[in-house]
């Protein structure tokens, strides 16, 4: 029998997900459906704060997400799996936490701060993308969620989450909220391909979970390395290198791992020859994930079929939650 605590988790559908999504939550929520009981959002709504001028980008990835999540094993029969923009229960209590929280709260929130620089939006930030933890902070407690796996970065929003439940609970003396936990993967970052960033789909240093092999093995040929690693000769550094980085990530041979860092920091290892066998531990992983995705794909009004499931489910569980939201707040009428 399942334990009651609740995890919560999902993504925003701007893009398919690459391996940086597997390593970091996908595993998580793939062995986390059989121990808890699991919801899985796909984050259409949160999408369009900086997406607001292209929403066919939005609608047309949401499937694109559905078809990652089966193809890496989160089954809908375990994990309710839902889109949030058909859960109008969360923009509703959404509204009733905006009372709760201040602008200049928002705006110190490190999470915040950091993407608002990394978009470049300047002067011009759309009010909706500065809420976002008041709408995590709705996603989260619409369906009382008490484990949500995030990466280091978000822990600032979780935080933001935990106060306003704090502040809802006081204000209208309820107990109607559990205060919410982060659980921070083993791998919560996956640097990019070029070094420069973690893995993005909007700065185009990702794998993704259904590239092909001759696309993967073009972006691992094309990975950030040692620059001063001219000759084969060489001694090269593994600090650094994203070969290293990924191999760490997604090598079970640890033993062979350790090898190939001795080796190549001693010199005789060429950054060709390490690629070549990093493609052969990622294709391994990826060749039944891109497999079982292309299978899916073949019947798109089936996935539907179990996303419009997944959100009924959902929005049972939603309705039962604002019952009690608005019986604390005397809007029961």
């Amino acid at each position: 029998m399942k334990k009651q605590e609740i995890v919560l988790t999902g993504d925003r559908p701007t893009g398919p997900l690459h391996i940086g999504h597997y390593v970091g939550s996908l595993l998580n929520r793939v062995s986390l459906q059989d121990i808890y009981k699991q919801y899985v959002m796909i984050a259409d709504v949160q999408a369009l704060t900086d997406n607001s001028a292209n929403p066919a980008k939005v609608r047309e990835n949401v499937m694109e997400v559905a078809l990652d999540y089966l193809a890496v094993g989160i089954d809908p029969a375990k994990t309710t799996i839902f889109i949030q923009s058909m859960i109008p229960e969360i923009a509703e209590i959404t509204m009733f936490y905006l009372n709760l929280v201040t602008v200049n709260r928002l705006l110190r929130n490190p999470t915040v701060k950091t993407e608002i620089q990394q978009k470049g939006f300047g002067e011009s930030v759309p009010a909706g993308f500065l809420m976002y933890p008041v709408s995590q902070a709705a996603d989260i407690t619409i369906f009382k969620g008490t484990i949500i796996p995030v990466g280091e970065d978000q822990l600032p929003v979780i935080e933001q989450t935990n106060e306003i439940i704090r502040s809802f609970n006081r204000t209208y003396q309820t107990d109607v909220f559990p205060e919410a936990k982060a659980l921070i993967p083993k791998v919560s970052r996956l640097v990019g391909l070029d070094g420069q960033a973690k893995m993005s789909k909007s700065l185009n240093n990702a794998i993704f979970l259904g590239d092909d092999e001759d696309t993967l093995k073009k972006r691992i040929m094309s990975m950030y390395t040692d620059p001063g690693h001219l000759h084969v000769s060489d001694p090269g550094k593994v600090e650094g290198n994203v070969v290293f980085v990924y191999l760490d990530a997604f090598d079970t041979d640890t033993a062979k791992v350790a090898e190939l860092k001795a080796h190549y920091q001693k010199g005789g290892l060429g950054d060709v020859v390490l690629k070549k066998y990093l493609f052969e531990v990622l294709n391994a992983m990826l060749t039944p994930i891109r497999i079982r995705r292309m299978q899916l794909a073949q019947d798109r009004g089936e996935m539907m079929r179990m996303l419009l499931a997944g959100t009924e489910k959902a929005r049972e569980a939603s309705s039962q939650t604002m019952q009690e939201v608005k019986k604390a707040l005397m809007l029961n009428y």
